[in-house]
């Protein structure tokens, strides 16, 4: 029999013991907790582990994410209000990606290029006002080139006027759970109104690659040709790293260099945010050195799996004496190397749970820690639904929990 990775073992004890967990007895009592945010995980991030700690970053505010469980690996400053410079087109692009899916632009559409688009300052894909471009150049001009015109030409087109542009912005982020943004220009250009945070950074990156994989390998493009001018991507490391695929860079004075990289191993992708960096070269070695160390140092396993039962809970008052319950998305969590065989995990379920259930309803949670220390909490929801018993059926259950009491 052929010897299986070292990886496959430590995965497959960690499920054996899950599943292991999973047929304990529930115990009574709930203890509530939030369900962990589908963006940017609320679980603990994962204590570095012993000899490997997490590296110095020369940068105003860095964070480091684990995408694929959500989970924060390290990070310094990741709420402080930051200029974001050009990385404030990641949101420019996101409902640029809307507009193209709700198919309001095509990609082939011609575009008439305004004296706003054509003086804008900053970088440039050099559009010109006698001279249509289509949508499709101008996404690339503005991903890849970081053009400021492409990106006014863009919002002109989805909103009217870059002004609507910037309103739908501003309720995006909203939307996404970015509190601590706010958006005055499509472009980046400071602005004492125009600010973010690299854990909202984050969301809106992860946004991207979640909700648009269609538009997403622009970000990996090297370089873009327009008007007889070839730039290159300002992303160093779509050159020196084979596993990076994107995202975006952004600078100003008050910025400083900015980078928001992001690379794929196997299944696991991790994304980094670095703001204020003393210089295109530091900003490209800061984020390639905690991309490498969230690698080497953490594995990200899988839980449990979407629509699998994970247990039953007793139901009262219903056609059914137990619903099943388990999860209606995948459970990830991202853990020190060496380590998943250490993991508790803990069900508890809502009692007394009464008739009817409806399907996807919150019906207890799981609770995962690492050598007594908490590391994530997630909701148990009901995987079917529980209508009500007869009158005879609820009579009896209801003389049977007067007894329980």
């Amino acid at each position: 029999m052929p010897k299986l990775p070292s990886s496959y073992l430590r995965a497959a004890r960690v499920v054996a013991a899950l599943a292991v967990a999973a047929t304990l007895a529930v115990p009574a009592s709930l203890v509530a907790a939030p369900a962990a945010s589908a963006s940017l995980a609320t679980s603990a991030a994962p204590p570095p582990p012993p000899g490997i700690p997490a590296p110095g970053v020369a940068a105003a505010a860095h964070l480091l994410v684990d995408v694929t469980s959500g989970q924060t690996l390290t990070s310094a400053h990741a709420d402080e209000r930051r200029d974001p410079a050009s990385l404030t087109k990641l949101m420019t692009a996101y409902i640029v990606f809307e507009a193209l899916r709700a198919k309001t632009i095509v990609p082939s559409q011609m575009v008439n290029v305004s004296q706003r688009a054509w003086k804008a300052e900053g970088s440039r894909m050099f559009i010109e006002p006698r001279r249509a471009v289509s949508v499709d150049e101008l996404v690339k001009g503005m991903i890849v080139q970081s053009g400021n015109d492409a990106s006014i030409a863009l919002a002109e087109l989805v909103a009217g006027s870059e002004e609507a542009f910037v309103a739908k912005m501003n309720a995006e982020a909203a939307r996404l759970g970015m509190t601590e943004t706010h958006y005055t220009n499509a472009t980046g250009l400071s602005d004492p109104q125009h600010y973010t945070t690299a854990a909202d950074l984050a969301r809106i990156a992860i946004a991207v690659i979640r909700d648009f994989p269609e538009y997403y390998p622009v970000y990996s493009q090297k370089e873009f040709r327009y008007n007889n001018i070839t730039q290159p991507n300002r992303n160093r490391l779509l050159w020196t790293d084979p596993y990076v695929d994107g995202m975006k860079t952004g600078h100003t004075e008050a910025a400083g260099w900015c980078l928001i990289a992001t690379a794929k191993r196997g299944d696991r992708r991790v994304l980094a945010v670095i703001l204020g960096a003393a210089s295109d070269a530091a900003r490209t070695a800061e984020a390639q050195k905690i991309l490498n160390w969230g690698f080497q140092a953490f594995d990200t396993v899988q839980l449990y799996a979407s629509g699998k039962q994970v247990t039953t809970i007793k139901v009262w008052k219903g056609a059914l004496a137990e619903v099943p319950a388990g999860f209606l998305v995948d459970r990830y969590l991202t853990l020190p190397k060496g380590k998943n065989d250490k993991l508790a995990v803990t069900m508890q379920a809502d009692e007394p749970l009464m008739a009817p259930v409806a399907r996807g309803q919150r019906v207890g949670t799981v609770k995962i820690a690492l050598e007594g220390t908490p590391m994530a909490e997630f909701p148990l929801i009901a995987l079917d639904e529980v209508p009500l018993a007869s009158f005879l059926g609820r009579a009896w259950d209801t003389v049977r929990l007067w007894f329980k009491r």
